[in-house]
């Protein structure tokens, strides 16, 4: 039997860089969890802000979170109110899991360039249609369109599963358009997931993105 391997974890040290970059033998345990535990609680807080991507490095005793968005205003906030909440959310949340704080706390938003080529963004471009009651085989168009109209896309999959418009089984149904050749270790793909609530449960969806080979 074959199994599902993440497209992301397949083609790290290859293509792909880690998302945590730091080591430390002693204390390593600790810093994972305190990653896990500022990813998850970022990515809820800033949820609608269009955020591709959560990057944690660390010094010896300096801690830096890089936030990719196509909203850096909006993550940014008037004259800096956002990025100081998120610095104080970090520590709050430090100080919750009884970890350690660092001397220095340090936050970067970097402004990510044409976010349709970006799996993550659009899934939550879609969450978003759905959540506002659009059909989703619409939703599910307009994403391949919209994706597909990028130079450097070759080609896009959608896959959404669960009760999709309130039916009673719940069922998957996907869509794709191109090439999406995800057993070559040099084909750049990008791949994400995430969820929209709704009132009869959660609808997963799951994007594809694939913009040619890297040599």
């Amino acid at each position: 039997m074959s199994k599902t391997v993440h497209p992301y974890s397949f083609r790290l040290g290859i293509l792909r860089n880690w998302k945590s970059r730091w080591f430390n033998p002693r204390n390593y345990r600790q810093f994972l969890k305190e990653d896990v535990y500022i990813r998850e609680n970022l990515e809820k807080k800033l949820r609608g802000m269009y955020v591709d991507g959560i990057d944690i490095e660390r010094g010896p005793f300096s801690l830096h979170v890089i936030i990719k968005t196509s909203r850096p205003g909006l993550v940014i906030g008037r004259k800096g109110e956002g990025s100081e909440r998120i610095k104080k959310d970090i520590v709050n949340l430090l100080n919750k899991i009884k970890a350690a704080l660092p001397k220095e706390l340090k936050l970067t938003v970097e402004e990510v360039q044409f976010p349709e080529t970006r799996a993550k963004i659009v899934c939550q471009m879609a969450a978003e249609s759905l959540e506002k009651r659009m059909p989703f085989r619409r939703v599910m168009k307009q994403i391949l369109e919209k994706t597909m109209a990028n130079k450097e896309v070759n080609g896009v999959k959608i896959a959404l599963s669960g009760r999709l418009d309130g039916s009673e089984m719940s069922r998957s149904e996907w869509l794709k358009k191109g090439r999406i050749p995800l057993q070559t270790l040099r084909a750049d793909i990008d791949f994400a997931r995430e969820r929209a609530h709704l009132p009869y449960g959660d609808i997963g969806i799951k994007v594809w993105i694939y913009k040619g080979e890297i040599f």
